[in-house]
């Protein structure tokens, strides 16, 4: 294996500067995707026990290196200990409809769920991680998308108007169990990671999915609290978010974010988050998802080298990878391709 991760590049794209060598990042690469390309199984082993782990790690942090990321991407998500929950991945509503069913739920177990969860996933990636390689990511899911899972969305925006006070109350709340779950994993576990991450599809096609009202008084204000905690561990703080969200941009940005993620070109061309944000932010992404769906291997190559390299030019801090994630329905030529563009980009540099 020629190539030696170093976190540094990463590191420096999300704290705004230009990285020595050119970064690859994805917030997400699907596991049954990684298994098509080393043809052999383990993305059932995350569930499994420290040895199933190991075995599982060692798959997914080798695939990260052979593909030639300085980072991992992984988060352990909060969603997955939530008790009754699950409306954001549509599931009906969620458990908390009323003031009672927010008084009775069990806030205060929570953290500790949490950690018996994600302690052992955080654990053991730290060991697989090969030199000069760390993580990129953490405690996984946003404010707005626990509110979402354990109310529901259509649900959250009769309450917004029902029950105003429940509303605010309920992202306080979420907000409180975010800092207690943040403060123990950047504890343990923030050596091992060289940026902090926070996803958070907060809009759609043409606008957020709740009122920029309601964001700006609701959900900015826990961002806040978490960002703080992670640059006090003196950590960038990379936020993710789907959608139009341009009206809420500014206020997300005066919370002290440091890098921005996810674009799709059907909502704005990327130019326009670097001509926007690219003085204060790093920019990550920047190659539309549906191009590397929909466009043969080889326009795919010659795009990505063309537009990699004037985003590596015009931004300040960069790392290149799709707008999105890659699922597992992404096609591997079309994956493989931005692979070896951006090999390209960093051999033309030198």
């Amino acid at each position: 294996m020629s190539f030696e991760p170093d976190y540094r590049n990463i590191l420096d794209a999300a704290n705004n500067k230009r990285s020595a060598r050119l970064g690859l990042y994805e917030h997400f690469i699907n596991a049954e995707f990684m298994e098509k390309l080393k043809g052999s199984k383990f993305a059932e082993l995350e569930g499994g026990d420290e040895g199933d782990l190991k075995e599982f790690f060692a798959n997914y942090c080798g695939f990260y290196r052979e593909m030639t990321y300085d980072t991992v991407s992984f988060e352990a998500c909060v969603t997955q200990i939530l008790p009754d929950a699950g409306a954001l991945l549509g599931e009906g509503a969620g458990p908390i409809q009323s003031r009672a069913d927010f008084e009775s739920y069990p806030w205060d177990e929570l953290a500790e769920m949490y950690r018996q969860m994600a302690d052992k996933k955080f654990k053991v990636l730290g060991e697989a991680m090969p030199a000069g390689m760390k993580g990129i990511g953490g405690v996984g899911n946003g404010i707005f998308e626990v509110s979402e899972d354990l109310v529901g969305f259509e649900q959250l925006c009769y309450m917004q108007v029902d029950d105003p006070a429940l509303f605010a109350e309920l992202y306080v709340k979420i907000g409180d169990l975010f800092v207690e779950i943040w403060s123990n994993f950047l504890d343990k576990y923030g050596d091992i990671y060289a940026v902090c991450r926070m996803g958070d599809d907060l809009g759609f096609k043409t606008g957020t999915l709740l009122s920029p009202g309601a964001i700006i008084a609701n959900i900015v204000p826990q961002y806040k609290r978490v960002i703080e905690l992670v640059k006090k561990a003196g950590k960038p703080f990379l936020f993710h978010s789907c959608g139009n969200i341009f009206s809420v941009m500014d206020e997300i940005v005066a919370a002290g974010i440091s890098a921005k993620h996810s674009n799709e070109d059907a909502i704005s061309p990327y130019e326009k988050w670097i001509e926007l944000y690219g003085d204060k932010l790093g920019m990550f992404g920047g190659i539309d998802v549906d191009l590397l769906c929909q466009r043969p291997a080889d326009e795919v190559f010659d795009y990505v080298v063309e537009y990699g390299t004037k985003y590596r030019r015009v931004a300040n801090g960069y790392a290149l990878g799709s707008g999105n994630s890659i699922p597992e329905y992404v096609p591997v030529d079309g994956y493989l391709a931005m692979v070896r563009a951006a090999a390209k980009i960093r051999e033309n540099e030198g």
